[in-house]
């Protein structure tokens, strides 16, 4: 395969900036279709972005010759069903996270994945972002000696407005899985992953305290890894917006890392002194991953993040959120 020709199935609005544009500006890489059920708007995003195709009907897109990639950018609901039928037309794939609602569908896609031998990527973009890539070597490098715990924090406010929960689909659990923690802790957890390695076990807790929406908005959870790194998480999306937070702390023998999922900074603090630096993420964000993807299509790089980490990632989430799921009268 020597070039990459994408076809994007739900050009929304995670697209716009994050994705969408970063196609045309990797070598051998071009988007040359997008899809979306409205017509108009998909009409109106291939305008916009200079897109030869447009299509309202998956099936169209993925049936085009000049297609031989696709881009998963629906809500997770969907992301299983366009998954199966792209790998059984042969082509590439490219899920956004969260890969699906729950580790189940993760897992059968994962064994569509193996058995049909296609390549397939989640948007774990934040692996490829040099901000965390030096946290990755900090941590690699013995910055701050042996980890021995790793506290993570993301708290934010409810939005009020009844009306704007519930045309959210994020806050609807069967189409996003969850919450904001389906939409933002995979983000968070990945990266544990991608540090530390294979978790050993892992616990933990939701609920839904302020009952602004079907999904919870607490949610707690630990992970041992099998390296005996400890990780401990809180998510509430509920608290006054005085208290908003976004913290990693990574503490090791001879110091501590810290730095937000969603910020641009890595501080390092330890024996020698304290140091932070700043970062200026891409203008398309997961431009980095995505120039890894196209390696990985063309058989010249790894995979940057398998289906099978996914999986791992969901049966996480699923513990924090399904299987000690929290009710109160």
């Amino acid at each position: 395969m020597t070039a990459i020709q994408w076809g994007i199935i739900g050009c929304g609005n995670v697209t716009e900036k994050k994705s969408g544009q970063a196609y045309n500006k990797i070598a051998d890489s071009k988007l040359v279709a997008v899809m979306r059920r409205d017509a108009e708007k998909a009409a109106d995003y291939a305008q916009r972005h200079h897109v030869d195709k447009w299509y309202s009907d998956a099936e169209d897109l993925m049936n085009d010759p000049a297609v031989n990639s696709v881009s998963i950018a629906t809500p997770p609901a969907s992301h299983l069903e366009y998954a199966l039928r792209a790998i059984k037309k042969g082509l590439n794939i490219y899920v956004e996270k969260p890969v699906t609602r729950n580790a189940q569908e993760a897992q059968q896609m994962a064994d569509a994945v193996r058995e049909s031998g296609a390549k397939l990527t989640v948007a774990h973009y934040r692996r490829a972002l040099p901000m965390f890539l030096h946290v990755k070597s900090l941590i690699d490098s013995g910055a701050v000696g042996e980890i021995r715990t790793v506290q993570i924090r993301m708290w934010k406010y409810q939005n009020p407005n009844p009306e704007a929960n519930t045309n959210n689909w994020r806050l609807q659990p069967e189409f996003s899985g969850g919450g904001y923690f389906h939409d933002l802790a995979p983000h968070q957890l990945d990266l544990m992953l991608f540090y530390f390695g294979e978790p050993a076990a892992y616990t933990g807790y939701s609920l839904n305290q302020g009952e602004f929406s079907p999904a919870d908005d607490h949610v707690c959870g630990q992970i041992v890894f099998k390296n005996k790194v400890v990780v401990n998480g809180s998510w509430c999306f509920n608290v006054a917006p005085a208290e908003a937070t976004d913290l990693c702390e990574i503490i090791g023998t001879k110091g501590k890392i810290t730095f937000p999922f969603f910020g641009t900074f890595v501080t390092l603090k330890n024996e020698e002194g304290e140091e932070t630096v700043n970062f200026t993420h891409p203008e398309h964000i997961q431009q980095p991953m995505i120039t890894k993807i196209v390696s990985y299509f063309k058989n010249e790089g790894p995979n940057p993040c398998t289906i099978d980490e996914a999986v791992a990632l969901m049966k996480v989430m699923d513990s924090f959120t399904i299987s000690q799921k929290i009710k109160l009268s």
